[in-house]
This record gives structure tokens, C-alpha cells and sequence, in this order.
């Protein structure tokens, strides 16, 4: 094997993207050490059914964490069998019971098991990532409960709405993520001990005369393992389990490219509102040094679509095996599985900088609510208006006519007139008094019950966060 280094190519999620412990989980010394405990769990089972020996089973287990990654590679290179290579690797350390290793398992009941718990491990991982994000939001989320501000709809302003009830609709997708991946993380099966064709054939002649039956052992080994096993398999659990854990952490990159996509587009300084930590020596361009661009957002933006592509290959892995197996997911999985859990690790880990540092620009927010809040108080006086006796169309002509001549004025860099214009309609006129209708305006850019949502729904994110760290 080669020495790979940056002079070689390496993969951005051996190096940039995501975090040394998923980093850890998903390497191959990782999933070596999990096939060891998966053979020495097989091994104390039959133990049990009288078919190897106690002294074989310590010789395993003394050697169980000595893994030799370079012993595996030389061998795996003459075998072109991962797996085997292991099983001789582990048999030349241990010469009482190296001759037991395997026995009557074939290839994927130990690496699907191993998988099996790896997916746990990971959605453990990122759970504990998902946590502090949240918290973090509904820390954002109370702080900024009342804190007015224009909303926008098609990209145009609309009414007014709140900052906290705008983290809000962030808080609330990803706490529904968190929901799926604590349901899946709970629900996250291995394929047990079921051979080649999942029939158990080899444990049935195995455990012949024994009195064990092959679900007994396969339950002390899954016992042993802390895991479940799916009632039935073919040579390898069902491909429908990847696909749904992909499919959650698309899920996550989802919401976290709504918020990241939000942010880039608020910090355009057309809006200003909001921007994410820029760093004090932080280079923007190259060429252009007065540029502050949002590359923390775009990143998560960039990492998010790349996760989200992955949910095909998942589900072509499990709609395209045919009969008991075929081998043609084997190689996509050595990737898939891992970068989808590593790129949703970096989006995780970026998005918790950019929230716990989001910057607020009080200045623009005024200026926004300024420049198009009038607009958005033509509700509430089309409403007034119609109350006190005026057609309900034709004062809405009368509004939009006006308006037109209000956002013509806005784009000439002008002070908005929509009040002035209002209360000086003869048309309105007929109906309100130029002072009710200032009155009406004045009192109608509000954000209506935002706050009071926006605060119930931290309180949601803090106790069913803090209740999942707890159990």
C-alpha cells in the first residue's frame, strides 16, 4: 500500500470535512476493531453451545484491539478479499484460537452487523452535534422574540414580522429532524447471523446435536452486541435501512441550506439585516480585499446539495439488488455511508459558528421597516376602510394605485409616501379622516402573535433537547 499523503490524493472528508471522531468511526481500523468484537461475540456463543473452547475464546479476546492494518493490506492485496484478509491477520496473533475465527459466518454477517452499529454510532454523533445548534437557537430565538422587521414573500417586502419568529421556522425543521433521527437511531437494525442466503443453513449443521438453536445464537451474539436483528435477511440486511438514515441526514442538510440560503440572502446589502462572523484577519477575494462574502453559508449550502444527491445512490442500492444479493453496492458504500455522514457532520459544526456568531444589524432592520413598512400597514386600513362603509374593491383599487406611485418614489431613493399619499386620498376620505388614517397605519406594522409563537416554540426546542440528553 502507499504512503498517502497531500502529495497523493485525498478525499476533503479525510482531512477538511467533519470532525476527527466521525472521522474515527468510519476508518478502517474503526471497522476492524468491530468485526474483531463481532468474531469474539460468535466465538463466547459457541462457547456456550459446547463447540469451541473457553481457552480459544481468551486467546481471541486478548488479541482483540491488536489490529495490524499493515499485516491486513499485504494480505488483502494477494487474497482481493478485505475481510478474509482480517480473519488472517487476527488468526496469526492468536495461536489457540485463530483457527475458530469465522466459524460458519460468511462475509456479511460480521461487516453488516459491524455497519449496523456503526450507523448508530454515527447518528449518535450527530445527535450530540444537533443538540448544542438547537440550543443555540432558542437562545437566538428568545433574545430576538420582539425584535421587528420586515418580511418578505417572493423577495419583496411584505408584512412585518419578528427576527426570533424567523429562527423560529429554522428551529422548528430541525427539531423535526432531530425527531427522525432520534426515531431512526432507536430503530437501527443489524442483519444477526443468517449466511449466505440468510437461511441460517451453516448454523443449522453447526449447532447439529448441540441443543442450541441457530436463533438462539444468533440472539446471545446480538445480545452481546447491544443490537437487534432484523426478523429476516437475505445475504445482507436490507438496503432500505441506508437509504432511510441517508435520507434523515438529507433531511438535516435540508433545513440547515434553508438557513444558510436565508442568511446569504439577508446579508446581500439590499437587506443588511443579518450577516455571519467574518473573521478579523479573514481574506474574502483575492482580488477584491473590501469583500465580505458568506462563505460559511455557501459552504453549508454547497455540503447540503452534496448530501442530498446521495439519497439516489441509496435508494438505486436498495430498488437494484437483485434476488439474495449482488455486489454492485459494495464499492458506493465504502463512500456513500461515510461522506453522508461527515458532510452533514461539517454542515452541523459550521452552522453551530455561524448561529452562536450571527450578526445583527439593528441600522438595517430600521431602515427596511422604513423604506417598505407603510406598505405593509394597507391591511389593516383596507380593512378600517371597508368597516366604515366603503366597497371593499374599490378601495383596494384606490390602495394599489397609490402604492404605485409610493414604490416609483421608493426606487428614485426617496422617503416612502404611502402615508401621505393615503391621507390625502379623496377617495379615503370619504370614509376616514386623514388622521385616522395616519392613526390606522401607525398601529398596524405589527408582527401580530410572532412573539408569543417564537417564545412557546424555544421552550418546545429546550425541553425536548433537554429531555433526549438526559435519557
Amino acid at each position: 500500500m502507499g504512503d498517502y499523503t497531500q502529495a497523493t490524493y485525498l478525499s476533503p472528508y479525510t482531512w477538511r470535512y467533519g470532525s476527527d471522531e466521525m472521522r474515527e468511526l468510519w476508518s478502517g481500523v474503526g471497522q476492524r476493531r468491530l468485526w474483531r468484537r463481532i468474531w469474539v461475540a460468535l466465538a463466547e456463543a459457541q462457547c456456550h453451545a459446547g463447540i469451541v473452547t473457553a481457552e480459544q475464546v481468551e486467546d481471541l479476546r486478548a488479541h482483540q484491539d491488536d489490529i495490524d492494518w499493515e499485516r491486513a493490506q499485504a494480505l488483502e492485496a494477494q487474497l482481493r478479499h478485505d475481510l478474509m484478509a482480517e480473519v488472517r491477520t487476527y488468526a496469526e496473533q492468536c495461536p489457540v484460537g485463530g483457527g475458530i475465527i469465522h466459524l460458519g459466518a460468511t462475509s456479511m454477517d460480521i461487516e453488516d452487523n459491524a455497519d449496523a452499529l456503526r450507523l448508530r454510532m454515527a447518528l449518535d454523533l450527530t445527535l450530540q452535534r444537533l443538540r448544542p445548534l438547537l440550543r443555540t437557537l432558542a437562545d437566538r430565538i428568545e433574545a430576538e422574540a420582539d425584535t421587528l422587521l420586515m418580511g418578505y414573500t417572493h423577495l419583496q417586502p411584505a408584512e412585518p414580522t419578528t427576527l426570533g419568529y424567523r429562527l423560529s421556522q429554522y428551529a422548528q425543521d430541525l427539531l423535526e429532524d432531530y425527531r427522525v433521527l432520534r426515531l431512526l437511531r432507536d430503530a437501527v437494525r443489524g442483519k444477526g447471523l443468517k449466511g449466505a442466503v440468510g437461511t441460517s443453513a451453516s448454523y443449522v449443521h453447526l449447532l447439529e446435536e448441540t441443543g442450541i438453536s441457530p436463533e438462539q445464537l444468533e440472539a446471545d451474539v446480538m445480545a452481546a452486541l447491544g443490537l437487534e436483528a432484523f426478523p429476516v435477511a437475505t445475504q445482507t440486511y436490507p438496503r432500505k435501512q441506508d437509504w432511510q438514515v441517508v435520507s434523515a441526514l438529507a433531511g438535516v442538510a435540508q433545513s440547515a441550506h434553508k438557513l444558510a440560503l436565508d442568511l446569504r440572502v439577508l446579508q446581500s446589502p439590499n437587506y443588511g439585516e443579518l450577516s455571519e462572523p467574518f473573521g478579523r484577519h479573514q481574506v474574502g477575494s483575492s482580488a477584491m480585499p473590501f469583500k465580505r462574502n458568506p462563505i460559511a453559508s455557501e459552504n453549508v449550502c454547497s455540503l447540503a446539495r452534496y448530501v442530498a444527491s446521495l439519497v439516489q445512490v441509496t435508494w438505486e442500492n436498495a430498488a437494484l439488488s437483485a434476488l439474495e444479493r449482488t455486489l454492485d453496492d459494495s464499492a458506493n458504500r465504502r463512500t456513500v455511508l461515510p461522506e453522508a455522514f461527515l458532510a452533514t457532520d461539517e454542515i452541523l459544526i459550521k452552522l453551530g459558528r455561524v448561529v452562536s456568531g450571527l450578526q445583527v444589524s439593528r441600522e438595517a432592520i430600521a431602515r427596511n421597516l422604513e423604506r417598505y413598512g407603510p406598505f405593509a400597514a394597507t391591511e389593516p386600513l383596507l380593512m378600517a376602510l371597508v368597516q366604515a362603509g366603503a366597497n371593499r374593491q374599490e378601495m383596494h383599487e384606490c390602495i394599489r394605485e397609490c402604492s404605485m406611485q409610493a414604490w416609483a418614489a421608493v426606487q428614485r431613493g426617496e422617503a416612502n409616501p404611502m402615508v401621505d399619499l393615503l391621507a390625502a386620498d379623496v377617495t379615503v376620505a370619504r370614509y376616514l379622516s386623514a388622521d385616522r388614517v395616519r392613526q390606522v397605519m401607525a398601529e398596524g406594522a405589527t408582527a401580530g402573535d410572532a412573539p408569543a409563537r417564537s417564545r412557546r416554540l424555544a421552550s418546545m426546542v429546550r425541553e425536548r433537547v433537554g429531555e433526549a440528553s438526559e435519557a
